[in-house]
Protein backbone atom coordinates (compact mmCIF):
# COMPACT_ATOMS: atom_id res chain seq x y z
CA UNK A 1 0.00 0.00 0.00
CA UNK A 2 1.48 3.43 -1.57
CA UNK A 3 1.23 6.89 1.08
CA UNK A 4 0.61 9.45 -2.23
CA UNK A 5 0.65 13.28 -2.39
CA UNK A 6 -1.56 14.59 -5.07
CA UNK A 7 -1.55 18.35 -5.68
CA UNK A 8 -4.28 19.73 -6.87
CA UNK A 9 -6.51 17.54 -5.56
CA UNK A 10 -9.48 19.30 -5.53
CA UNK A 11 -8.93 20.53 -9.18
CA UNK A 12 -9.77 18.03 -12.11
CA UNK A 13 -7.06 15.79 -12.82
CA UNK A 14 -5.74 15.76 -8.84
CA UNK A 15 -8.77 14.95 -7.88
CA UNK A 16 -9.28 11.70 -10.28
CA UNK A 17 -6.11 10.31 -9.37
CA UNK A 18 -7.14 10.83 -5.56
CA UNK A 19 -9.87 8.91 -6.08
CA UNK A 20 -8.67 6.07 -8.33
CA UNK A 21 -6.24 5.79 -5.86
CA UNK A 22 -8.32 5.98 -3.12
CA UNK A 23 -10.50 3.02 -4.95
CA UNK A 24 -7.46 1.11 -5.23
CA UNK A 25 -6.67 1.17 -1.27
CA UNK A 26 -3.98 3.80 -1.23
CA UNK A 27 -3.45 6.09 1.22
CA UNK A 28 -4.01 9.44 -0.40
CA UNK A 29 -2.84 13.22 1.12
CA UNK A 30 -4.87 15.51 -1.10
CA UNK A 31 -2.78 18.61 -1.03
CA UNK A 32 -4.89 21.95 -1.62
CA UNK A 33 -4.57 26.16 -0.78
CA UNK A 34 -7.83 25.31 1.12
CA UNK A 35 -8.66 22.32 2.55
CA UNK A 36 -12.50 23.29 4.15
CA UNK A 37 -13.51 23.84 0.62
CA UNK A 38 -16.31 21.19 -0.81
CA UNK A 39 -14.10 19.33 -2.56
CA UNK A 40 -12.08 19.07 -0.01
CA UNK A 41 -14.02 17.89 2.53
CA UNK A 42 -15.52 15.09 -0.31
CA UNK A 43 -12.37 14.14 -0.37
CA UNK A 44 -12.09 13.45 3.20
CA UNK A 45 -15.08 11.54 3.48
CA UNK A 46 -13.65 9.24 1.03
CA UNK A 47 -10.53 8.65 3.26
CA UNK A 48 -8.06 11.11 1.90
CA UNK A 49 -5.72 12.54 4.31
CA UNK A 50 -6.62 16.44 2.98
CA UNK A 51 -3.72 18.94 4.04
CA UNK A 52 -3.18 22.30 3.00
CA UNK A 53 -0.03 22.91 0.53
CA UNK A 54 0.92 26.18 -1.67
CA UNK A 55 3.26 25.83 -4.02
CA UNK A 56 4.59 29.28 -3.01
CA UNK A 57 4.55 28.38 0.72
CA UNK A 58 7.85 25.67 1.14
CA UNK A 59 7.57 25.06 3.83
CA UNK A 60 3.75 23.70 3.60
CA UNK A 61 5.34 21.56 0.55
CA UNK A 62 7.87 19.99 2.89
CA UNK A 63 5.82 18.93 5.33
CA UNK A 64 3.08 17.63 3.17
CA UNK A 65 5.90 15.33 0.97
CA UNK A 66 7.76 13.95 4.47
CA UNK A 67 7.20 10.17 4.22
CA UNK A 68 5.27 9.66 1.16
CA UNK A 69 6.13 7.53 -1.35
CA UNK A 70 5.41 8.94 -4.42
CA UNK A 71 3.79 12.53 -5.68
CA UNK A 72 1.11 13.24 -8.20
CA UNK A 73 2.37 16.54 -9.73
CA UNK A 74 0.05 18.66 -11.63
CA UNK A 75 0.67 22.53 -12.71
CA UNK A 76 -1.08 25.13 -13.98
CA UNK A 77 -0.69 28.97 -15.45
CA UNK A 78 -4.52 29.64 -15.83
CA UNK A 79 -5.52 31.99 -12.98
CA UNK A 80 -1.47 33.35 -12.80
CA UNK A 81 0.99 32.86 -15.78
CA UNK A 82 3.25 30.57 -17.70
CA UNK A 83 6.65 32.25 -15.44
CA UNK A 84 4.54 31.29 -12.42
CA UNK A 85 3.53 27.98 -13.13
CA UNK A 86 7.88 27.39 -13.67
CA UNK A 87 8.62 28.48 -10.58
CA UNK A 88 5.91 26.58 -8.52
CA UNK A 89 6.56 23.60 -10.92
CA UNK A 90 10.40 23.96 -10.01
CA UNK A 91 9.65 24.61 -6.32
CA UNK A 92 7.76 21.29 -6.20
CA UNK A 93 10.08 18.91 -7.68
CA UNK A 94 12.76 20.62 -5.50
CA UNK A 95 10.71 19.61 -2.49
CA UNK A 96 10.15 16.01 -3.54
CA UNK A 97 13.89 15.70 -3.86
CA UNK A 98 14.67 17.08 -0.44
CA UNK A 99 11.96 14.87 0.62
CA UNK A 100 13.53 11.77 -0.93
CA UNK A 101 10.23 10.88 -2.79
CA UNK A 102 10.63 8.00 -4.27
CA UNK A 103 8.67 8.62 -7.26
CA UNK A 104 6.95 11.65 -9.03
CA UNK A 105 4.21 11.26 -11.37
CA UNK A 106 3.95 14.76 -13.26
CA UNK A 107 0.85 15.51 -15.72
CA UNK A 108 1.85 18.20 -18.40
CA UNK A 109 0.44 18.13 -21.80
CA UNK A 110 0.46 16.07 -25.27
CA UNK A 111 3.52 17.42 -27.31
CA UNK A 112 4.50 19.87 -24.49
CA UNK A 113 7.95 17.90 -25.57
CA UNK A 114 7.75 19.07 -29.42
CA UNK A 115 8.52 22.40 -29.52
CA UNK A 116 4.70 23.86 -30.25
CA UNK A 117 5.41 27.23 -29.45
CA UNK A 118 2.40 27.21 -27.11
CA UNK A 119 3.39 29.14 -24.05
CA UNK A 120 1.06 26.93 -21.48
CA UNK A 121 2.97 23.87 -23.17
CA UNK A 122 6.33 25.47 -22.88
CA UNK A 123 5.89 26.48 -19.28
CA UNK A 124 4.98 22.30 -18.85
CA UNK A 125 7.99 21.19 -21.05
CA UNK A 126 10.08 23.66 -18.95
CA UNK A 127 8.63 21.93 -15.70
CA UNK A 128 9.16 18.47 -16.93
CA UNK A 129 13.48 19.44 -18.04
CA UNK A 130 13.57 20.34 -14.13
CA UNK A 131 11.99 17.07 -13.10
CA UNK A 132 14.18 14.83 -15.73
CA UNK A 133 17.35 16.53 -13.93
CA UNK A 134 16.26 15.69 -10.65
CA UNK A 135 17.85 12.15 -9.98
CA UNK A 136 14.34 11.18 -8.74
CA UNK A 137 12.84 8.27 -10.09
CA UNK A 138 9.75 10.30 -12.67
CA UNK A 139 6.82 8.99 -14.98
CA UNK A 140 5.04 12.12 -17.09
CA UNK A 141 1.68 12.17 -18.56
CA UNK A 142 0.94 14.03 -21.09
CA UNK A 143 -2.79 14.39 -21.62
CA UNK A 144 -4.74 15.21 -24.78
CA UNK A 145 -7.41 17.70 -25.06
CA UNK A 146 -10.05 17.75 -22.26
CA UNK A 147 -13.33 16.23 -22.70
CA UNK A 148 -14.85 18.33 -19.44
CA UNK A 149 -13.86 21.55 -21.19
CA UNK A 150 -17.31 20.67 -23.45
CA UNK A 151 -19.24 20.63 -20.14
CA UNK A 152 -18.19 24.29 -19.12
CA UNK A 153 -17.25 27.98 -20.52
CA UNK A 154 -17.63 29.03 -23.65
CA UNK A 155 -18.33 25.77 -25.14
CA UNK A 156 -21.23 25.15 -22.30
CA UNK A 157 -22.67 28.56 -23.12
CA UNK A 158 -23.04 27.84 -26.95
CA UNK A 159 -24.49 24.33 -26.20
CA UNK A 160 -27.17 26.16 -24.36
CA UNK A 161 -28.11 27.90 -27.85
CA UNK A 162 -27.76 24.74 -29.64
CA UNK A 163 -23.79 25.39 -31.03
CA UNK A 164 -20.78 23.54 -30.44
CA UNK A 165 -18.54 26.08 -30.63
CA UNK A 166 -15.14 25.24 -31.48
CA UNK A 167 -11.95 27.31 -32.94
CA UNK A 168 -11.37 24.65 -35.66
CA UNK A 169 -12.84 23.46 -38.67
CA UNK A 170 -15.22 20.96 -39.17
CA UNK A 171 -13.44 17.72 -40.17
CA UNK A 172 -10.05 18.96 -38.46
CA UNK A 173 -9.55 15.37 -36.00
CA UNK A 174 -8.71 16.21 -32.45
CA UNK A 175 -7.63 13.58 -29.66
CA UNK A 176 -9.35 14.05 -26.34
CA UNK A 177 -9.30 12.40 -23.03
CA UNK A 178 -11.43 13.04 -20.04
CA UNK A 179 -10.08 13.61 -16.52
CA UNK A 180 -11.24 10.02 -15.10
CA UNK A 181 -8.86 8.27 -17.71
CA UNK A 182 -6.75 10.84 -16.65
CA UNK A 183 -6.48 10.13 -12.88
CA UNK A 184 -6.45 6.12 -13.87
CA UNK A 185 -3.70 6.02 -15.72
CA UNK A 186 -1.66 8.01 -13.22
CA UNK A 187 -2.82 5.54 -10.23
CA UNK A 188 -1.38 2.89 -12.84
CA UNK A 189 1.84 4.39 -12.94
CA UNK A 190 2.18 5.12 -9.55
CA UNK A 191 1.23 1.88 -8.24
CA UNK A 192 3.33 0.33 -11.36
CA UNK A 193 6.70 2.41 -10.56
CA UNK A 194 9.37 -0.40 -11.92
CA UNK A 195 7.30 -0.48 -14.96
CA UNK A 196 6.75 3.40 -15.56
CA UNK A 197 10.15 5.03 -14.30
CA UNK A 198 11.67 7.05 -17.12
CA UNK A 199 8.26 6.76 -19.56
CA UNK A 200 6.64 9.99 -21.10
CA UNK A 201 3.42 9.16 -22.24
CA UNK A 202 1.38 11.33 -24.09
CA UNK A 203 -2.71 9.88 -23.47
CA UNK A 204 -6.13 9.97 -24.97
CA UNK A 205 -9.17 7.71 -25.15
CA UNK A 206 -10.87 9.71 -28.31
CA UNK A 207 -10.17 11.02 -31.76
CA UNK A 208 -13.19 12.93 -33.08
CA UNK A 209 -13.57 16.04 -35.48
CA UNK A 210 -15.89 19.09 -34.31
CA UNK A 211 -18.75 18.11 -36.32
CA UNK A 212 -18.33 14.34 -34.76
CA UNK A 213 -18.23 16.40 -31.29
CA UNK A 214 -21.49 18.25 -32.13
CA UNK A 215 -22.73 14.78 -33.06
CA UNK A 216 -22.22 13.32 -29.96
CA UNK A 217 -23.09 16.48 -27.56
CA UNK A 218 -26.41 16.39 -29.16
CA UNK A 219 -27.10 12.93 -28.70
CA UNK A 220 -26.43 12.94 -25.11
CA UNK A 221 -28.00 16.16 -24.44
CA UNK A 222 -31.33 15.25 -26.31
CA UNK A 223 -31.32 18.47 -28.45
CA UNK A 224 -29.97 19.59 -31.73
CA UNK A 225 -26.34 20.96 -31.80
CA UNK A 226 -24.27 22.23 -35.15
CA UNK A 227 -20.73 22.69 -34.85
CA UNK A 228 -19.64 26.32 -35.23
CA UNK A 229 -16.58 27.40 -36.23
CA UNK A 230 -15.49 30.62 -33.92
CA UNK A 231 -12.50 32.46 -35.82
CA UNK A 232 -9.05 32.52 -34.25
CA UNK A 233 -9.34 36.17 -33.60
CA UNK A 234 -12.02 35.84 -31.37
CA UNK A 235 -9.97 33.42 -29.33
CA UNK A 236 -6.73 35.77 -29.56
CA UNK A 237 -8.97 38.65 -28.04
CA UNK A 238 -9.40 36.68 -24.91
CA UNK A 239 -6.37 34.61 -24.65
CA UNK A 240 -3.20 34.79 -27.15
CA UNK A 241 -1.80 31.33 -25.30
CA UNK A 242 -5.08 29.48 -26.03
CA UNK A 243 -5.28 30.34 -29.72
CA UNK A 244 -1.62 29.42 -30.25
CA UNK A 245 -2.72 26.31 -28.79
CA UNK A 246 -6.18 26.19 -31.51
CA UNK A 247 -3.50 27.07 -33.95
CA UNK A 248 -1.10 24.54 -33.18
CA UNK A 249 -3.86 22.11 -33.27
CA UNK A 250 -4.96 23.27 -36.83
CA UNK A 251 -1.64 23.63 -38.26
CA UNK A 252 -0.32 20.13 -36.72
CA UNK A 253 -2.62 17.97 -34.82
CA UNK A 254 -2.39 16.97 -31.47
CA UNK A 255 -1.70 13.09 -32.50
CA UNK A 256 -1.78 10.41 -29.89
CA UNK A 257 -1.82 6.74 -30.36
CA UNK A 258 -5.33 5.78 -29.09
CA UNK A 259 -5.77 2.67 -30.16
CA UNK A 260 -2.39 1.58 -28.95
CA UNK A 261 -3.14 2.93 -25.88
CA UNK A 262 -6.30 0.67 -25.35
CA UNK A 263 -4.13 -2.07 -26.11
CA UNK A 264 -1.40 -1.59 -23.83
CA UNK A 265 -3.37 -0.32 -21.06
CA UNK A 266 -6.72 -2.16 -20.84
CA UNK A 267 -7.48 -1.42 -16.92
CA UNK A 268 -7.30 2.39 -17.40
CA UNK A 269 -11.09 1.66 -18.73
CA UNK A 270 -10.41 4.22 -21.40
CA UNK A 271 -13.86 6.42 -22.01
CA UNK A 272 -14.85 7.53 -25.55
CA UNK A 273 -16.39 10.77 -26.17
CA UNK A 274 -19.90 8.93 -26.22
CA UNK A 275 -19.28 7.67 -23.16
CA UNK A 276 -18.27 10.35 -21.42
CA UNK A 277 -21.00 12.66 -22.82
CA UNK A 278 -23.67 10.26 -21.44
CA UNK A 279 -22.20 10.45 -18.04
CA UNK A 280 -23.28 14.44 -17.98
CA UNK A 281 -26.12 15.66 -16.15
CA UNK A 282 -26.82 17.97 -19.39
CA UNK A 283 -30.32 18.83 -17.95
CA UNK A 284 -28.85 20.86 -15.07
CA UNK A 285 -25.76 22.18 -17.04
CA UNK A 286 -27.66 23.45 -19.63
CA UNK A 287 -30.71 24.98 -16.77
CA UNK A 288 -27.60 26.82 -15.42
CA UNK A 289 -27.22 30.83 -16.51
CA UNK A 290 -23.89 31.79 -15.17
CA UNK A 291 -21.13 32.57 -17.88
CA UNK A 292 -17.94 30.69 -17.19
CA UNK A 293 -14.31 31.87 -18.47
CA UNK A 294 -12.19 29.98 -21.40
CA UNK A 295 -9.95 28.43 -19.17
CA UNK A 296 -8.89 24.49 -19.56
CA UNK A 297 -9.75 22.38 -16.69
CA UNK A 298 -6.68 20.94 -14.80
Amino acid sequence: MLTVAVTGATGAQGGATARALLAAGHHVRALTRDPGAPAGRALAALGADVRRADFDDRGSLDAALAGADALFAVTTPFGTDTATEVRQGRALVDAAVAARTGHVVLTSAAHADRGTGVPHYDSKWAVERHLYASGLDWTVIGPAAFMDNYAAGWTLDGLREGSFAWPMAGDAPLTLVPAADIGAFAALALRRRADFAGLRVDIASDERTPAETAAVLAAAAGRPVVHVEVPLDQVRRRSADLAAMFAYFADRGLGVDVAGLRRAYPEVGWHSLADWAAAQDWAGLLAQTEKESLTPAT
